[in-house]
């Protein structure tokens, strides 16, 4: 296959930066911040700590949406809260439900620009037997240019904020009736896990990524666990040893290639950060060990990194760090120049690295048919075509 002479842009600059509402929303704020919040609209110093308390419980354990509902409250002072602040999360504009029970939601976000449209971003929650894992978005649009990645396509608009980030776990348990007082057989929480590695590069939006995530993981409110979070990376690397440090999540790496020249293509940021480097953060990542191993995802491309020769080069190159590898079958998009791999040669790449030590499974494709696979997610606000559409409806119908 031949792949593009001409030099992708490594990084695209944000076109907008966030401007809050007139009556911001609390849903972000570290317990500091609320306590701070409070203190703007007069209250008084030696009840904000213990006020920021009972707002996290409402908001983050009992995910209540109004603040008339938050009775331990007295009315006084939800009528102040309500006058000044909300604890809006972002607006659900369209929920798509996969033939295989994944659903895909577009959220709306203000502009940060008058008189310019809403923004909209997607957010994916895939159900398995044993758990089920929300895919969040960190940007709208993306900074980076990966070949093969629909999302990659488009402009980066700008950063979500903490709140919008969290926002989006928000608005699935809000979809799925997933709170504290779900009723349910067994009491199970139906999302157990978060991934970000839907739009956007996250360590691009380092301090709003890592804020929402010490909400998320906060277990007297979301609650859920770092061990079940990971954060995925295309490599910028001088903020991975910071989030193992900061954050303390679990750690993806988009590789997808080998050698530096083909990495060069498929992820161009590799020309900032080539494969030495990147290599190097991840053996340094806090916490990484053979219970804490880094995932090292492997998008499948026929003729371009499928050989045999790129699966022994990679089980070279992992030597040493606690992974394990992850072989996504590429999911086509319009325009695309890239075809996934046989089959059998995804089998023949998997039995080598698993037969070389490493757990190498093939994720298999899920939400095809409603665009929700990884590397198809595309903001509504950039409108796909008739004809973009119907050749995504037939590549959804084909494995």
């Amino acid at each position: 296959m031949t792949l593009s002479a001409s030099p992708a842009l490594l990084e695209k600059t944000a076109l907008e930066t966030y401007v809050p509402p007139a009556k911001p929303s609390l849903i972000g704020l570290s317990r500091a911040d609320l306590a701070a919040a409070l203190g703007g609209i007069g209250v008084a110093a030696s009840q904000r700590k213990m006020r920021a308390q009972q707002l996290w419980h409402w908001m983050y354990f009992r995910g209540v949406q109004e603040f008339s509902e938050m009775t331990s409250i007295s009315k006084e002072m939800r009528s102040q809260l309500a006058e000044h602040f909300t604890v809006a999360r972002p607006e659900v504009v369209a929920e798509q439900i996969s033939n295989d029970g994944t659903r895909k939601w577009l959220l709306r976000l203000p502009s940060g620009v008058s008189g310019e449209k809403a923004h909209e971003v997607e957010c994916v929650y895939i159900p398995e037997t044993d758990r089920g894992t929300l895919c969040v978005s960190s940007q709208v649009g993306c900074t980076l240019n990966c070949s093969f990645c629909h999302t990659g396509t488009q402009k980066l608009v700008r950063n979500l904020t903490a709140g919008e980030i969290v926002g989006q776990v928000m608005v699935a348990r809000d979809r799925l009736n997933d709170w504290a007082d779900r009723e349910t057989p067994n009491g199970n929480r139906l999302v157990t896990n978060v991934v970000m590695m839907g739009m956007g590069e996250p360590l691009y939006n380092f301090d709003a990524v890592r804020d929402a995530l010490l909400i998320v993981s906060d277990n007297e409110g979301i609650g859920i666990s770092r061990r079940r979070v990971t954060l995925s990376t295309s490599g910028v690397v001088p903020n991975i040893v910071r989030a193992g440090e900061e954050i303390g999540v679990m750690l993806a790496i988009s590789l997808h290639a080998v050698r530096d020249e083909l990495r060069d293509e498929l992820v161009p940021l590799n020309r900032k950060y080539p494969l030495a480097e990147l290599l190097q953060a991840c053996r340094d990542y806090p916490g990484a060990s053979n219970a804490r191993r880094i995932t090292f995802e492997y998008v499948m491309l026929k003729g371009v990194n499928d050989s045999l020769d790129d699966a022994k080069l990679l089980v070279k190159l992992l030597k040493g760090i606690p992974a394990k590898i992850n072989l996504i079958p590429f999911n086509p998009w319009p325009g695309s120049a890239y075809q996934c791999s046989d089959w059998d040669q995804i089998e023949k790449f998997s039995e080598y690295i698993f037969n070389a030590g490493y757990s190498s499974p093939v994720r298999t494709p899920r939400g095809r048919d409603i665009l929700a696979a990884c590397g198809q997610l595309k903001s509504e606000t950039e409108k796909l075509s008739a004809r973009e559409r119907e050749a995504l409806r037939a590549m959804a119908m084909t494995d």
